[in-house]
C-alpha cells in the first residue's frame, strides 16, 4: 500500500487536486444556482469524508491531508497555480479532466496496487455531485431531472480520464 512518502511533493498536490477538481468537473458541467451549487459542494465534501472510513491507506492519507490547517492551505494553493484567476465553468471543467487524467498516471506509476480503489473513489466523487441537484428545474432546484446530459457526458469524460472499465 503507497502512502504519502510514496509521492514527490508535485504528484501528492495532484492527487489532493483530483479529489476536489473531480467533483468540481460535474459542477461545471452544467451550473445550477447558488442552491445546486450548495447542494453539490455538500456532496462533494460528504464523498471526500466518506474515504476516511473505506480500507484504502492511500485514500485516508488524502482525506487526512484535507482535515489539516496545512493540507487544506496546500490544496488550495496547488489549486490556485493549477486553474489561474477567473476561471469560466467550462476551462475549468476541461482543466479538471486534464488534472484526472494525471492523477490517473501517477497512480498507475507510484501505486499500481492502489490505483483502482483510489479512481473509483474519485469517480464515486463525481457521482455523487452529479445525484446532488436536479438540473433544469425552477430556482428552488424543482423540476428538471436528476442528473442532465452535460453531467452525465461529464462522467464519461471522468471515468475515460481514470481509466476505469465503462
Amino acid at each position: 500500500m503507497a502512502t504519502k512518502n510514496d509521492f514527490t511533493p508535485e504528484e501528492w498536490k495532484t492527487l489532493l487536486d483530483g479529489a476536489v477538481l473531480s467533483g468540481l468537473a460535474v459542477t461545471a458541467a452544467e451550473p445550477n444556482g447558488i442552491i445546486g451549487l450548495v447542494k453539490e459542494s455538500f456532496a462533494a465534501s460528504q464523498a471526500l469524508i466518506e474515504g476516511r472510513r473505506g480500507p484504502n491507506e492511500l485514500i485516508r492519507s488524502i482525506v487526512e491531508d484535507f482535515e489539516t490547517s496545512q493540507g487544506r492551505t496546500d490544496a488550495r494553493e496547488a489549486l490556485k497555480a493549477r486553474l489561474g484567476a477567473n476561471v469560466d465553468a467550462s476551462v475549468l471543467k476541461a482543466k479538471s479532466i486534464e488534472t484526472l487524467r494525471e492523477v490517473a498516471a501517477i497512480l498507475e506509476a507510484k501505486a499500481p496496487q492502489d490505483a483502482p480503489a483510489v479512481k473509483e473513489w474519485l469517480y464515486h466523487i463525481s457521482q455523487k455531485v452529479a445525484d446532488a441537484a436536479s438540473e433544469g428545474g425552477n430556482f428552488l432546484g424543482f423540476g428538471g431531472v436528476k442528473v442532465s446530459d452535460a453531467e452525465k457526458a461529464t462522467l464519461s469524460e471522468i471515468s475515460g480520464a481514470l481509466k476505469l472499465a465503462a
